[in-house]
């Protein structure tokens, strides 16, 4: 079994001490019931990860760090996720997947047939909580790297916010071309509609912005199935998905 793995907000170096924080000290003691001496796995974000010891001082834990392990776990693929903004349950859901399908990048957008609305303060608390997520996803899948999830306050923003050299992909059931169209490069951007699916001036504005409309076959996907789909579909033709004798 895998050492348990933690992320720490903090510069991580060999023979270093770290005490936990408090709810990740609760995780160790009462939920994993890790023992003293337990070997444990530390990163920060970084890159590579820290095999460490557990120390234990009461209800505190301390990781005393041994070797450092520069081992990554990224795609050769650079995606990002344009996901427009859905039910928190669902969005909960997306981020978790997508960081354990390899993506670079979350970028939450609201659309016009969003139902949810975030007014400033509560995007702010959102990102915050969807970057938690994303960290312990990390944890889990054994990246070492934690993707960025971000708010764009408005569709444009959202269009703007893609990188220059990613070739763009908008999710529609009904367009002519399906996945692959064919995926240019190791740059790719995805962007999902919300349950209703875009709206006309949405695929509009997209498509003068670059994008290509594609579909992932007969069947309509609900939003938080299309993107994780389109995704793992990314990574099985040019990603670490792929055959390695192709």
């Amino acid at each position: 079994m895998s050492p348990p793995r933690f992320f720490v907000e903090a510069p991580l170096t060999v023979a270093a001490s770290i005490p936990l924080a408090a709810d990740m000290a609760h995780h160790a003691l009462r939920v994993l019931r890790l023992r003293n001496g337990a070997p444990i796995v530390l990163f920060n974000g970084d890159g590579g990860e820290y095999r460490a010891c557990l120390r234990i001082k009461g209800a505190a834990a301390l990781a005393d760090i041994e070797a450092f392990d520069p081992i990554e776990r990224e795609s050769p693929l650079k995606l990002t996720l344009l996901q427009a903004l859905v039910a928190a349950d669902k969005l909960d859901w997306l981020v978790e997947k997508a960081v354990e399908l390899g993506v670079d990048r979350v970028l939450v957008v609201p659309m016009q047939r969003s139902v949810v609305r975030l007014d400033a303060a509560r995007a702010v608390r959102r990102a915050q909580h969807w970057g938690g997520i994303a960290r312990a996803a990390c944890c889990q899948c054994g990246r070492n790297r934690v993707p960025a999830v971000e708010f764009c306050a408005s569709f444009d923003a959202g269009l703007a916010a893609v990188a220059a050299d990613q070739q763009r992909l908008m999710l529609l059931p009904a367009a002519d071309h399906s996945l692959p169209c064919p995926v240019v490069g190791n740059r790719s951007a995805l962007m999902v509609g919300p349950e209703g699916g875009f709206v006309e001036d949405e695929v509009r504005r997209a498509q003068q912005a670059g994008f290509i409309s594609v579909q992932l076959g007969p069947r309509i996907l609900r939003t938080e199935t299309a993107g994780l789909a389109a995704l793992a579909a990314l990574q099985a033709l040019g990603g670490d998905l792929a055959r390695a004798d192709g």
